[in-house]
């Protein structure tokens, strides 16, 4: 498995190797130790959570309060899709920057992002199906989101899906109506970098 560090501090890409032979392929798509290794501590999967989206579906800006905030190890296990990470821990050295990784079906790369970094996506193909693997279950209370098309963000969605065709983006009421980066800044919302 190669990693790469990503311009965000705490947000690494896996890249598997993959082996294939007639009867299609093999992979490792997680491996405990190796993430271990990398962010200091064992990653404790609390929940498995799975999404399956269409072309041109917009989701995230994610993030949940920080403590106990929720990591995530990201997959893209059919189709593809822009992979955002967004760093919302007030007073980072990268805060308000963002990482882009194209993750799909076909390199199969996954993402870990820290707690406190956001997260964001936009699918490229129908039946896009992403897999999170999260340090901390659900907590609707603790969960949080910013408008991924806040300009200040500075986000450049793709334009046109897997097949070169125009995209339209949808995204859900919530995440229409998130506030920007600076709007949840001045209202105390956002994660603390210390």
């Amino acid at each position: 498995m190669q990693v790469r560090a990503l311009t965000i501090p705490g947000a690494w890409e896996f890249t598997p190797v993959q082996h294939g032979d007639d009867r299609g392929l093999f992979l490792e798509s997680f491996k405990q130790d190796v993430l271990s290794d990398l962010i200091g501590h064992e990653f404790h999967v609390a929940q498995t959570n799975t999404s399956v989206s269409g072309t041109g579906v917009l989701r995230g800006v994610h993030y949940a309060d920080v403590p106990p905030g929720q990591a995530k190890y990201v997959t893209c296990t059919a189709g593809a899709v822009i992979d955002v990470v967004v760093d919302l821990r007030v007073g980072s050295p990268t805060f308000g920057e963002h990482d882009i990784v194209l993750l799909g079906d076909l390199d199969r790369k996954a993402v870990y992002l820290s707690e406190g970094l956001g997260h964001a996506f936009c699918a490229l193909a129908d039946f896009s199906t992403v897999t999170y693997l999260c340090s901390t279950g659900y907590n609707p209370g603790a969960e949080h989101g910013i408008s991924p098309l806040d300009p200040a963000l500075g986000i450049e969605w793709p334009t046109v899906d897997r097949g070169g065709a125009p995209l339209e983006f949808i995204l859900s009421d919530k995440d229409r109506d998130a506030p920007t980066l600076a709007g949840a800044k001045a209202a105390g919302a956002l994660p603390s970098w210390t």
